[in-house]
């Protein structure tokens, strides 16, 4: 059986690593749009940005691994086409052929729909490049603005202050993270941004960007323009199905995958960023565009492709590095949101866990600076409401 992989992330690193583990000696090969070997994105937004990780470090595996496990990655190669009924990979006018493929192929970064601002400093972070780019940028007394107080701005934000930027941070909501944690611990961002010198304006509406002077001018309703010599527009990815779809796989928001990581074409399969899954344990569809569930999509698609039949049930996961602040969080609060919220800890000193409840399910749990935590939550998330689990005087150990 030869494996054709789709993408250069870390769902596919993942992928091929679990192949050779579970002892697959066919062919293997990655095809990858950008120039680079499969690597991490967290350290794009954190440690890379603040010079902390260097660009090597975020590799998945070392360059030689892929020689030594007789993976062929074809860098800077982009797909141009699927022929599933002739089972074959186009890449312009070569076809490379499969037995399984697997599909994953990430997300792409939104732009906003404003106008030409060619030779305006605007920039998104997706990639190495990006990433590069933009550190290059970050520097002491620099003006930056950022559209989008989501992860990546935030984290952005944060780096960009740690290493003397002037940061200004556009958000439509009426709180950063609001959809994601609700207003209770959205505020807890706003607060921890406000203390560290960010200017944070919530509630706006971007009208349109300018530049004029080599520097970025970006025009806000209501308000004077905000002027900076740099502009991150962080407003969110979208899965990159467009692949899929053209060769007639079904995509909604993603490639629809069942509760095994597989379309309806029993030799293609999709994982990571772009994979809309049927969630066997959340009852409902769910994309998640995190770093753990690239890892473990693409282990479970690699067992799947080599016959395993175990449905995919690991909860999501992700994590964020802020000044002084780490968090960590399991599960998924969906578009029904929640009716109950229970705090150990003291949320205004940023040393808590925290339980998002509905009916009789506990639905997601955070901590914030308390690592002890994450175990004990991953233990309660998806279990049952208890008294005991109400009753914030009730250890978090005490629950698992």
């Amino acid at each position: 059986m030869n494996v054709v992989v789709v993408g250069g992330g870390l769902a596919a690193a993942s992928a091929v690593a679990e192949l050779r583990e579970q002892g697959h000696s066919g062919d293997i090969v990655v095809v990858a749009e950008e120039p680079h070997p499969p690597y991490e994105r967290p350290p794009l937004s954190k440690g890379l940005l603040l010079g902390s990780t260097e660009p090597d470090a975020a590799l998945v595996h070392p360059r030689a691994w892929y020689d030594e496990q007789q993976v062929e990655v074809r860098a800077g190669t982009v797909a141009t086409g699927l022929d599933l009924d002739r089972r074959r990979v186009l890449l312009g006018s070569e076809a490379l052929p499969y037995d399984r493929l697997l599909l994953a192929t990430g997300a792409t970064p939104r732009h906003l729909p404003l106008g030409d601002a060619s030779g305006a400093p605007v920039l998104h972070l997706r990639t190495l490049d990006d990433a590069l780019a933009l550190r290059e940028r970050l520097t002491e007394g620099a003006r930056v603005a950022i559209i989008g107080a989501g992860w990546i701005g935030l984290e952005v934000a944060s780096a960009a202050r740690q290493r003397g930027a002037e940061v200004t941070v556009l958000e439509a909501a009426a709180l950063p993270l609001q959809r994601v944690l609700g207003d209770e611990l959205a505020t807890v961002f706003a607060d921890l941004h406000r203390e560290q010198g960010v200017d944070l304006r919530l509630g706006v509406r971007v009208a349109g960007i300018d530049h004029a002077d080599g520097r970025v001018v970006v025009h806000v309703d209501g308000s004077e323009p905000v002027v900076a010599d740099l502009l991150l527009v962080a407003v969110g990815v979208a899965p990159t199905d467009r692949l899929a779809a053209q060769a007639g796989l079904a995509v909604d928001d993603g490639i629809l995958v069942d509760a095994r990581l597989r379309t309806p074409d029993p030799h293609v399969l999709a994982a990571g960023d772009v994979a809309n899954h049927d969630h066997p344990g959340l009852g409902i569809r769910v994309r998640v565009e995190h770093w753990d569930t690239a890892i473990h999509h693409g282990r479970h698609a690699a067992r799947v492709m080599l016959g395993g039949d175990e449905p995919y049930t690991r909860l999501p996961y992700f994590f964020t590095d802020q000044y002084d602040l780490g968090m960590e969080y399991v599960g998924h609060v969906d578009a029904r949101g929640y009716d109950g919220l229970v705090v150990r800890g003291d949320l205004s000193a940023r040393r808590a866990s925290v339980l998002w409840l509905r009916g009789d399910r506990v639905l997601a749990g955070m901590h914030l600076n308390d690592w002890d935590a994450i175990d004990p939550l991953r233990a309660v998330v998806g279990g049952p409401v208890t008294d005991a689990v109400r009753d914030p005087s009730v250890p978090l150990a005490d629950l698992a």
